[in-house]
């Protein structure tokens, strides 16, 4: 039986074709993937071991955390820490950086992560995920700071999430475009099934949460108003509305098909710039996007050019088809 090309393998053809993947990227990122497969047994057994509830404590976000919340995140320090490639790690679920022990060999990259994105969806079993971005490290290996993890987005060696779905599927970019891979469970590896994952420049989907409607700032409700419209309004054409509250179900959608996702600048809580944190969400899913034809903005600026000034920073996030998401800039631009 043919297998296809696994992601093992597709990393060390990619290393011998365009030389951006290292020796030490290559074994970085297998650890990365196995943290992956750990928690997709951890979801898929998550009622079964009786792990799906709430705990009694929040993350540095204010945010309750779930059980699977801590689990995920011990799962993937766990992982990686013994990699040999890792001078630190920081995580949604942590207020600071995470050195790598004494007793273990450090690197030269820096790890960032959003251990289970979408995690209000794992009771009523809807697709979540997890989202990664690995980051050179130039400083002090022994000690890595939080200013050592403010790099823009530009800077990002690779970036990537795993959908926990009907399939549990991994997207990955190291700068050479998007490629996806399916966990075949039988053998236990992620398999190339979506190679050259590419978004189309325009859509007829736009996804965003529409209980916050009310406040929302004048160019996004323009452009709402504009798709609901359909073909009686200016756009001439009919549009359709999806939201699933996970970030990388909803990216990994326009990835398929196209759209447009945006958690946009808002007046619901004025002491927060947006919703999504900019180093371990809106960072790695711009990048990826962008590797893949699209385009990402908060509306004001290109994400990806953005200097982080905290490890939690959020910042509002529209990305997606390109020519749609030119349009929602326009309209910021103009307002």
């Amino acid at each position: 039986m043919q297998i296809g090309t696994t992601l093992t393998q597709f990393l060390a053809d990619e290393q011998r074709r365009a030389g951006v993947i290292t020796d030490d990227l290559r074994i970085l990122l297998g650890e990365v993937f196995t943290a992956c497969k750990v928690i997709s047994n951890a979801i898929n057994q998550g009622a079964l071991a009786g792990v799906m509830g709430n705990l009694d404590s929040e993350n540095v976000q204010g945010e309750t955390q779930k059980q699977l919340d801590v689990i995920t995140n011990e799962i993937f320090i766990e992982a990686c820490e013994r990699s040999g490639q890792l001078a630190g790690m920081a995580s949604e679920e942590m207020e600071d950086v995470y050195r790598i022990p004494d007793n273990f060999v450090r690197g030269r990259y820096l790890l960032v992560f959003d251990p289970l994105d979408g995690s209000s969806n794992v009771n009523v079993n809807i697709s979540v995920g997890t989202i990664f971005s690995v980051l050179h490290h130039d400083g002090d290996a022994s000690h890595p700071a939080v200013s050592d993890f403010l790099q823009p987005g530009t800077r990002q060696v690779a970036a990537g999430y795993a959908l926990y779905g009907s399939s549990t599927m991994l997207v990955l970019t190291t700068g050479q475009g998007v490629n996806g891979f399916t966990l075949d469970r039988n053998i236990g590896e992620f398999v190339l099934t979506h190679p050259g994952m590419t978004i189309p420049a325009d859509t007829k989907e736009f996804a965003i949460n529409a209980s916050n409607q009310r406040f929302w700032e004048a160019p996004v409700q323009r452009y709402v108003a504009e798709c609901v419209a359909g073909k009686t309004g200016p756009r001439g054409r009919d549009f359709n509305m999806r939201w699933v509250a996970s970030m990388v179900a909803e990216v990994h959608r326009i990835l398929v098909r196209g759209g447009v996702f945006m958690y946009p600048k808002d007046t619901k809580d004025p002491t927060k710039a947006g919703k999504l944190r900019l180093m371990y969400e809106a960072n790695p899913m711009s990048f990826i996007v962008e590797q893949a034809g699209g385009m990402s903005s908060t509306g004001r600026q290109r994400i990806l050019d953005i200097q982080p000034e905290g490890l939690h920073q959020r910042v509002p996030v529209i990305l997606g088809s390109k020519n749609e998401v030119e349009l929602v800039v326009s309209y910021h631009q103009g307002h």
